[in-house]
């Protein structure tokens, strides 16, 4: 049968799709603009989003199994239980689903509550899913690194409690273990949850440490104040989307993003490798600039 995914000419949604064709599995992949995805040899591709219902009841057609990421975006929860609703009335009670950390704990981030409202629709609809709740992305930083280099400043206001950021090829590895298990299961298997880390748990001055080594000259950390945050990434995305980015970041100011005691192993366990390291991210984007 047929794996559908979501969100996969993102991030971790493309490597979702590469690391599906690797374990030898039947994938359809819905975008909105079937002619720019660009997707390996044999993957079926479905043209629409989340809220073209004709679109997505043709998308669920002999599928089994749901990869559900959905971008942060101000409708992202009704895409989220529109998609669901479809997906159960397809007969499609096997999922993966891409959460965050502690989205049941930071309710007053919109789109960690938004996630977690999806997570008890899951419980509640007794589908038989994998809820992924990764950390912050490594990949994100790809943002702020012209600061890094050009400024010496690292602006991210990370905070001193840590946060065990995570890498995207990580979080896709792991989520095409879950899918071609609950895919290949013989029947309904319990609901998981599983946190998605990174090897180490870094502060702001931590980070800043890390990108003076890597670069061979000072970096400093630009401090936890948010609100500086908000004022900058609101020069070139949605005045909301950038007060949603300094919630967020206030979250990590006030409690981090800390594994729980055998996060870590889990992954380890999993994967059977070790976790891409935010250190080895840092050079690799040194290397490449």
């Amino acid at each position: 049968m047929t794996i559908l995914v979501t969100g996969a000419t993102g991030r971790v949604g493309r490597h979702v799709v590469h690391q599906l064709v690797q374990r030898g599995a039947t994938v359809r992949v819905l975008t909105r603009d079937a002619s720019k995805a660009n997707v390996p040899a044999g993957v079926e591709v479905a043209q629409g989003d989340l809220l073209d219902i004709d679109a997505l009841r043709s998308a669920f057609d002999g599928v089994r199994t749901l990869f559900l990421l959905n971008a942060v975006t101000g409708d992202e929860f009704t895409q989220a239980l529109i998609t669901l609703n479809i997906a159960r009335e397809a007969g499609v009670e096997r999922v993966v689903y891409l959460s965050v950390f502690d989205a049941d704990r930071a309710v007053n981030v919109p789109h960690f509550a938004v996630k977690f409202g999806a997570e008890r629709m899951l419980g509640q609809m007794g589908f038989s899913a994998t809820i992924l709740r990764p950390s912050y992305f490594i990949d994100n930083e790809v943002m702020i690194k012209d600061v890094v280099f050009d400024h010496g400043v690292y602006p991210m206001p990370i905070g001193g409690k840590g946060v065990a950021m995570v890498d995207a090829r990580d979080i896709a590895e792991v989520a095409a273990i879950e899918l071609i298990r609950r895919d290949q299961a013989a029947g309904r298997l319990p609901v998981d949850t599983i946190d998605l880390v990174g090897p180490d748990t870094l502060t702001g001055q931590g980070i800043a440490a890390i990108w003076s080594e890597v670069l061979g000259r000072p970096i400093v950390y630009g401090g936890d104040d948010p609100s500086g945050f908000e004022q900058n990434m609101a020069q070139f995305m949605p005045k909301w989307t950038a007060y949603e980015m300094r919630l967020m970041a206030e979250r990590y100011v006030s409690d981090g993003m800390i594994p729980n005691a055998g996060d870590v192993e889990r992954l380890t366990s999993l994967l059977g490798r070790p976790l891409h390291s935010y250190r080895d991210f840092a050079a690799e984007l040194a290397r490449g600039a």
